[in-house]
């Protein structure tokens, strides 16, 4: 049996079958799943996109929904990016496809946030479309299947793993041959401890043969991880309320509502930034332990210092992009993680 045969049948008494986003399939359901798969585990995004589902139940309600509110559903999963992408591309659908999923790949990879392998999984499991797919879990299971080494984001071994992908690929049963692939990736052949006795390909495994499976997939050259630092200012007010606001549309955490923030190097001068920034008369109520943050590319130590208001209007919003909040009541825009950690902090104080 060849690699694909040997897959499916696997797939067929082992393969998943019951996740919420198998079930009623469409493109949009796909769609939604896909990208919150990305970097993130199944077990982590099923209750995630029940929610999504239940609050922007088609195309059209997400692209007419605040991104606020899209962010809202996102808050926790991180990258969000991804929920930004999402509510743009919902957006550009109803303005150039009415509304319907595009059906070309040409025209999904155009979209916001969706690459080659991410189009072909919606159109291959949406429609039963022939396209190969890449993923993570892909790639690692054919680095290790044809014993490729060297890192897959190199442009050449990248190339040859698409290669493998497409010839692989099968004609007939397209939507489970890519769940089962992403299956195989997820399931067995896993990044640390593989599963390769129960591996259904492991008979033409090269990587097995050559005793080579934890040795791959190559990783990336390491490069020291640069480390920032910023001060967070929780400004409390006579109503027990903090003060949040609006990032700035791109960049880090885009678009989400955080503490206000200032240089490690302007810490000494506190009260003047905040009279002079905020229009907010402040003293020093208490500096908490710095905590860390990471992302994909830095680390983020964060400063905390709990701050009282002496003078505020206590409005709910204005065009400053702030608001008074009650750190106990779960808000109805996006946070950041350790914004939501914070804010909990603040509740159990």
């Amino acid at each position: 049996m060849s690699f694909t045969q040997q897959l499916l049948a696997w797939f067929d008494d082992h393969g998943r079958k019951d996740l919420p986003w198998q079930q009623n399939i469409n493109p949009y359901r796909v769609w939604i799943s896909e990208i919150m798969l990305q970097q993130t585990q199944v077990s982590t995004v099923i209750p995630y996109f029940q929610r999504f589902m239940a609050s922007f139940p088609s195309i059209n309600d997400l692209a007419k929904a605040p991104q606020d509110e899209v962010l809202a559903h996102w808050t926790g999963l991180g990258y969000y990016a991804r929920a930004r992408n999402l509510h743009k591309a919902a957006q550009l659908i109803v303005e150039q496809h009415q509304g319907v999923f595009p059906e070309a790949i040409d025209e999904v990879i155009a979209l916001p946030g969706i690459g080659r392998s991410t189009a072909g999984a919606i159109l291959s499991i949406s429609g039963q479309q022939r396209h190969p797919i890449l993923d993570g879990n892909v790639k690692r299971v054919f680095t290790r299947y044809h014993a490729i080494q060297g890192w897959p984001g190199q442009s050449a071994i990248e190339k040859t793993l698409w290669q493998h992908a497409n010839k692989h690929t099968p004609d007939q049963r397209n939507a489970d041959y890519t769940q089962a692939i992403m299956d195989l990736g997820a399931t067995l052949c896993r990044r640390s401890k593989p599963d390769c006795d129960n591996c259904p390909v492991k008979s033409g495994c090269q990587g097995l043969a050559q005793d080579i499976v934890a040795q791959l997939p190559t990783p990336k050259p390491k490069k020291q991880t640069p480390v920032r630092s910023t001060v967070m200012l929780l400004i409390t007010n006579a109503d027990g309320q903090v003060l949040l606001k609006q990032r700035p549309p791109s960049g880090i955490w885009g678009g989400l509502w955080s503490f206000p923030e200032i240089d490690k190097s302007a810490e000494a001068d506190i009260k003047d930034w905040c009279e002079q920034q905020l229009g907010q008369v402040v003293t020093i109520h208490q500096r908490w332990p710095a905590l860390r943050h990471t992302f994909s590319h830095f680390h983020l130590d964060i400063k905390p210092v709990v701050l009282l208001a002496e003078n505020c209007d206590n409005s709910i919003r204005d065009d400053t992009g702030q608001v008074w909040h009650p750190p106990a009541l779960a808000p109805n825009f996006g946070l950041a993680a350790p914004v939501k950690q914070l804010l909990q902090q603040l509740t159990d104080c």
